[in-house]
This record gives C-alpha cells, structure tokens and sequence, in this order.
C-alpha cells in the first residue's frame, strides 16, 4: 500500500477511501472479491461472513501500516492472530490460511508481524463488531487504542505463542495428505452392504 497525499492524520473514513483506491479493492460488501494469486486473478465469494470481519481488517491494515501485497497480507493476519479475533471465526479461519502461507512468502515478516500483534488489541477484541461511527475516528487515535505506539520488546511467552501457531500449521498441512487419501479411498471403496 502506497502513501498517497493528504492530511497528515486522516480519519478513518478519509484513509480507507485513500486505501480501497490505492490498492484497487472493490467496496467490503461487493459480492465477490478478486484475489490476485501471481499472473492470475482468482474470484472468491465474499461471503456474509468475511463481509462482517474485512471492515476491521481493513482498519487494522491502515494502523499497522503492512501492505496488501502477500508478505504484507501475512503481516495482518500473523498481526491478527497473535492480537485476537475475537468471536469471528471466519477471521480465526482466512488468518491461519493466510499465517500457513506465509511461511512460504514471508516467514520473518510474519514472525516479527506475530510478535507485534501480541503486545497489541486487535478491532475484533476492542471492537466486536464493525460500527460506521469508527469512520469518524482519527488514524493516530485508533493506533494508539490498539497498543501500536512503543511496543516493548518481545518476551518468551511471545516466542513460545508463535511456536504454538506455528505448530499448528505444520500439524495442519501433515494432516492435509491423511485426509485427502482418506477421501479418496472413501470416493472408490464401496461400503460395505448391511444384511436385510
């Protein structure tokens, strides 16, 4: 994400304007968003879900100041995860797709981003929900709502909840292949036929 000329600590309203134009993302409530994965670009339904959830992300983006290429997309949701959730699920769930990989594209990045968001409250935790008052809201204001302003250095509990998460992505792609063949001998044997 670019920095584009404007005042110097914009509202929020003013600064996701800037945002959604900067990186050529359509409105949070379009019907489908556009994913761009290397030359192609890959349609995702947006769902009532994500739609609840992509408000306080794009905030957060605009706090935390990572970018909405991929390293800076792993950034967010390494930031998000060690920061909190909340009650979203489906935050819980495109963060941990994102976090698995991020350890191909930007693995420092997400780790430095992780041990942030630890020290830091995310708008799913202060928040809950996304209201349009938070618009009216100044940019240095909500950075320092979310603990971003002088965070100290990380501590051993913070490097030992980043193991954790990243245990959890190697216990999840270790399982993906067990599951996969699972289903697939599932698509092939008949079951058995009970007796009538």
């Amino acid at each position: 994400m670019s920095e584009q000329a404007g005042p110097p600590d914009p509202t929020l309203g003013v600064a996701h304007a800037r945002y959604l134009e900067a990186a050529g993302f359509d409105a949070p409530d379009a019907p489908v968003v556009k994913i761009p994965i290397g030359p192609f670009t890959l349609p995702f339904p947006n769902t009532s879900a994500r739609k609840r959830v992509v408000w306080l992300h794009d905030l957060q983006h605009l706090a935390t100041g990572y970018g909405t290429d991929w390293p800076g997309e792993v950034e967010e949701a390494a930031f998000e995860l060690a920061a909190g959730c909340g009650h979203h699920p489906a935050a819980w769930a495109l963060n941990f797709g994102v976090f698995a990989v991020g350890q191909a594209i930007a693995p420092y990045r997400g780790y430095r981003a992780f041990l942030r968001g630890r020290q830091a409250k995310s708008l799913y935790v202060l928040e809950g929900e996304y209201h349009p008052r938070l618009l009216e809201e100044r940019l240095s204001s909500l950075r320092g709502r979310m603990g971003l302003e002088g965070t100290s250095a990380p501590t051993a509990r913070d490097r030992a909840a980043y193991a954790v998460a990243l245990s959890a992505v190697v216990a999840s792609a270790a399982a993906l292949p067990l599951t996969f063949a699972v289903w697939a001998l599932a698509q092939i044997v008949e079951p058995p036929q009970r007796p009538r």
